[in-house]
C-alpha cells in the first residue's frame, strides 16, 4: 500500500532527509495514540532494535491524565516503573499531514520482555491467537462517525464546549450539497489516510449536524484496529490544521450519536469463507451460526469493551439507528446485530458501539464471543424480523454501573481475557463513575439554581 514502509526503505529515506521523525506510539486505555516522538537518526541506530521506555502509568490514568488509586500495574508504592514499546515494523507508514514524519505502532513489554497482558494491543494479539490455534483468521471493518465544526479545538476549549456552530445546519445524509461545504477538510483527510497506507473507500453525510462518516477498506483485524487509532488520532490533528474542530464521541447532543458499526467476519487460513454455506438456512454456516449466538449470549456481560464511557449509554435511544435490543436480523438496522453479505463478504456487524469505543477492546469482545459460542455449539434462534425496539428483546445495559457489573460477574471475561485484565478494567470503570458521580452539571444548575 501507498505510504507504508519497510526498515530498509525508512533508513534510506533518514539518510537522505525526508523523514527526520519517527513516532512510536500505541493505543492507550482511552483509544488515544500515545508515545514518542524520536529523532529518525536515534531510531534507527538504537530503538529500532531494542524499543522504546515509557512510564507505565500510560495504562492507568483517567482522562485527564490523572494518576489514580486502583490498579495492580502501576501506583506510587511501586514507583511507576518502565514499559518498552517495541516497534511492530509491518506497521511503519508516512504520515503525510506532518512533514518528515513516520510512525510505528507498538507492543508493550515490561523490562524483563513480559508482554503487557492489559494493553488494548496484548488483549487482541491474544484473542487473534485463539483463533489461530483453530485454523481462522478475523477480518474487520470499523465505521467511524464524526461531528465537524467551525471552531477550532482551542476556541471549544475556551468555550467549554457550549454554542460552538456545527458545520452544516440540517440532516445531511447521503446529502452531496450539505456535504460540500466541508470537503477541503474532509479531503485532506481521506487524502492523507490514504498516504498513511490506508484503503479510503469513501466519505457520506450523516444525520446530526456536521456529521460524517469515512470509510475504509476491511483487513485483519489488528491492521484495522491499528488504522483506525492512527486515523482517528489524524482526523483531529488535520482538522486541526484547517482550524476546525470533529468530535468522535458516542453523544454530544440530543440529536443522533456518533457510532463505531464493527463488521466482523473469519475464514480459514487458506481464505475460504468460512461463515458462509450456500446450501444452509440464509446462506449461514454452523459456525457462523454458532458465532452469532455467541454473541448473544455474551452481548450484555461484555457491554463494557463496546461502550466503556458514562457517555456512551447516552446513545441507546430507541428509534435512533443505535441499538437497544439484543438480537440479530438479517439486514435490519434496528437490531444490535445485523448480518449482510454473502460469500466472503458475508460477515456480521455489530451495532452497539459509539465513536469513543476503544476498538481493540470492542473486537476483542467480538471475537470472545464469538468463540464462545463455537466452543459451546450454541444454537440461533431465527432472525428477527420487524422493529426490534419494540420486540421485548432483552436490552443492552442502561448505564456504565450496570456494565461493569455484569462485567465483573462474567465468567466469559475472565476465562477469555484473564482476572488481570478484568480488574483492570473494572478499576477504569469505577475511577470514571467515581467522577462523574462528583461532577456538578449545567443540567443540575438549570434545574436547580433558581426552581429548587
Amino acid at each position: 500500500m501507498s505510504g507504508m514502509l519497510s526498515k530498509t526503505e525508512l533508513e534510506s529515506l533518514v539518510a537522505s532527509g525526508d523523514i527526520d521523525t519517527v513516532i512510536l506510539a500505541f493505543c492507550d486505555m482511552q483509544g488515544r495514540l500515545t508515545g514518542k516522538r524520536v529523532s529518525s537518526r536515534l531510531f534507527v541506530e538504537e530503538v529500532a532494535a531494542h524499543g522504546a521506555e515509557c512510564c507505565n502509568y500510560l495504562l492507568s490514568v483517567d482522562v485527564d491524565m490523572n494518576t489514580v488509586d486502583g490498579y495492580a500495574m502501576s501506583s506510587w508504592d511501586t514507583g511507576y516503573g518502565d514499559m518498552v514499546m517495541k516497534p511492530d515494523f509491518t506497521t511503519l507508514r508516512r504520515i503525510p499531514w506532518l512533514p518528515g514524519t513516520a510512525l510505528v505502532m507498538a507492543d508493550l513489554f515490561w523490562t524483563d520482555d513480559r508482554p503487557v497482558e492489559v494493553a488494548p494491543r496484548s488483549i487482541l494479539n491474544r484473542q487473534v491467537d485463539r483463533l489461530s490455534e483453530l485454523g481462522l483468521v478475523p477480518y474487520v471493518g470499523t465505521e467511524l462517525e464524526f461531528m465537524v465544526f467551525e471552531d477550532s479545538y482551542r476556541d471549544a476549549w475556551a468555550a467549554g464546549y457550549r454554542n460552538l456552530k456545527p458545520a452544516t445546519d440540517y440532516n445531511v445524509d447521503y446529502a452531496m450539497l450539505g456535504s460540500t461545504r466541508m470537503e477541503p477538510l474532509l479531503r485532506d483527510i481521506r487524502l492523507g489516510m490514504t498516504g498513511a497506507g490506508m484503503y479510503c473507500e469513501g466519505v457520506k453525510g450523516e444525520c446530526n449536524f456536521g456529521q460524517q462518516e469515512i470509510a475504509f477498506r476491511y483487513d485483519h483485524a489488528r491492521v484495522t484496529c491499528d488504522n483506525h487509532t492512527i486515523y482517528k488520532n489524524g482526523a483531529k490533528e488535520i482538522a486541526d490544521q484547517h482550524g476546525k474542530s470533529i468530535t468522535f464521541m458516542a453523544k454530544f447532543n440530543e440529536r443522533e450519536g456518533n457510532s463505531c458499526h464493527i463488521h466482523i467476519s473469519l475464514r480459514g487460513e487458506d481464505g475460504s469463507p468460512v461463515f458462509a454455506a450456500e446450501d444452509s438456512p440464509y446462506g449461514m454456516s454452523e459456525l457462523f451460526r454458532s458465532f452469532i449466538a455467541g454473541q448473544l449470549a455474551t452481548l450484555r456481560e461484555l457491554t463494557l469493551f463496546y461502550a466503556p464511557n458514562i457517555n456512551s449509554y447516552k446513545r441507546f435511544v430507541e428509534g435512533s439507528f443505535a441499538p437497544t435490543a439484543i438480537a440479530w436480523g438479517l439486514d435490519n438496522r434496528t437490531c444490535a446485530l445485523r448480518v449482510v453479505g454473502h460469500g466472503h463478504s458475508m460477515r456480521m456487524e455489530n451495532r452497539a458501539p459509539g465513536g469513543d469505543v476503544n476498538q481493540y477492546l470492542a473486537v476483542s469482545a467480538l471475537i470472545a464471543g464469538g468463540l464462545y459460542g463455537i466452543e459451546q455449539e450454541l444454537e440461533l434462534p431465527d432472525p428477527l424480523e420487524g422493529n426490534a425496539y419494540t420486540s421485548g428483546a432483552e436490552c443492552l445495559p442502561t448505564t456504565l454501573s450496570e456494565a461493569a457489573d455484569l462485567f465483573a460477574k462474567s465468567q466469559v471475561a475472565r476465562e477469555a481475557f484473564g482476572d488481570e485484565v478484568v480488574e483492570h478494567y473494572l478499576n477504569n470503570a469505577r475511577v470514571e463513575l467515581a467522577a462523574y458521580n462528583a461532577a456538578v452539571t449545567d443540567w443540575e444548575r438549570v434545574r436547580g439554581f433558581e426552581r429548587l
